[in-house]
């Protein structure tokens, strides 16, 4: 379970990434069903002023002793550097080996690459800093394209907004995907998305005078029963098939049959948690038609059989 959590802020902190980590931790949502958290900003030089990256500054009130029993421990994004503080370093080392959750969003992967932490395992970083990383850092495998890697008590997310998808997943994975849904609906952000940062490669963000798909995509999410093909979505959005295709893309990071089937899986997940409905039933109201489909999908997105999630994850009596 995640009760305490420690962010760790450096000398030119990115005040967004920071910020991603406050509003899914630090936030007092329990009125909406969301477990209450220990929140602690945490630095080495706790109560004075430290630069951030946008010329403001930012005090965090604790210092790093706040590491030694917290659960999680977030590095946000901060200026990439050769050499961090020895002291974080270590501290990092000894909650890594308690086994404390360690969580990076952007070039806070560089803070435990220094550390030592990421050798030999699956990591990401933001696309811009990839050389560095791999020059500084050769032992780690390093994933360019993803949003984010879950390997275990290491979670590492590529730039700015992957933070939010890896900060959801990990309250998904902790607590469930109704708390993520909630948390998610109250930043009025997707509960989880498709795709990886390669689109932000090698293709450029399009001009556009229109309104954005998110009226598409509440539809969707609304009739998962209904057979979305791309000719039927292009007409719901007013737009020619291909435009339709590339702007769907361009918005949520994969094509309309991945996004839907991921919606689908949600709605799974949130049947199997929460309702006692057989697998038939819910197949059936989740959009996927028949249970062996149900199966597959499930297995592949979540990687358990639905009904072994359900006995782990079930809210229900």
């Amino acid at each position: 379970m995640l009760r305490k959590i420690a962010v760790v802020l450096m000398e030119d902190v990115a005040l967004f990434e920071f910020g991603v980590v406050s509003e899914v931790f630090g936030f007092d949502r329990t009125d909406d069903g969301v477990p209450a958290f220990d929140f602690k900003v945490c630095s080495t030089r706790p109560g004075e002023p430290m630069s951030t990256s946008t010329h403001s500054a930012v005090i965090a009130p604790y210092g790093l002793e706040e590491l030694e029993d917290a659960d999680l421990i977030a590095l946000p994004a901060t200026t990439w550097r050769h050499a961090y503080d020895e002291r974080i370093l270590e501290a990092l080392r000894r909650a890594e080996a308690r086994g404390a959750i360690l969580l990076t969003v952007c070039s806070g992967a560089f803070v435990l690459g220094a550390a030592g932490l990421l050798d030999g395992r699956p990591c990401t970083t933001h696309w811009r800093y990839v050389k560095q990383f791999e020059e500084q850092f050769p032992l780690a495998k390093l994933d360019a394209d993803v949003l984010f890697v879950d390997d275990g008590n290491i979670i590492t997310s590529a730039g700015t907004a992957a933070g939010i998808d890896a900060c959801l997943h990990l309250v998904r994975r902790e607590l469930g995907s109704a708390v993520a849904t909630r948390i998610a609906r109250r930043m009025v952000v997707p509960p989880q998305r498709d795709g990886g940062q390669r689109q932000y490669v090698e293709v450029p963000v399009p001009e556009s005078s229109g309104e954005s798909l998110q009226p598409v995509l509440d539809w969707m999410v609304d009739n998962l029963t209904v057979d979305h093909t791309v000719p039927a979505l292009a007409r719901q959005a007013q737009m020619s098939e291909r435009t339709f295709a590339r702007r769907f893309v361009a918005e949520t990071g994969t094509t309309p049959l991945k996004w839907v089937t991921t919606q689908r899986v949600l709605r799974a997940r949130t049947l199997l948690e929460q309702t006692r409905m057989g697998i038939e039933q819910i197949a059936s109201e989740s959009g996927f038609g028949t249970a062996a489909l149900l199966r597959h999908h499930f297995r592949r997105v979540v990687g358990v059989p639905p009904q072994d999630y359900r006995r782990t994850f079930r809210t229900t009596a």
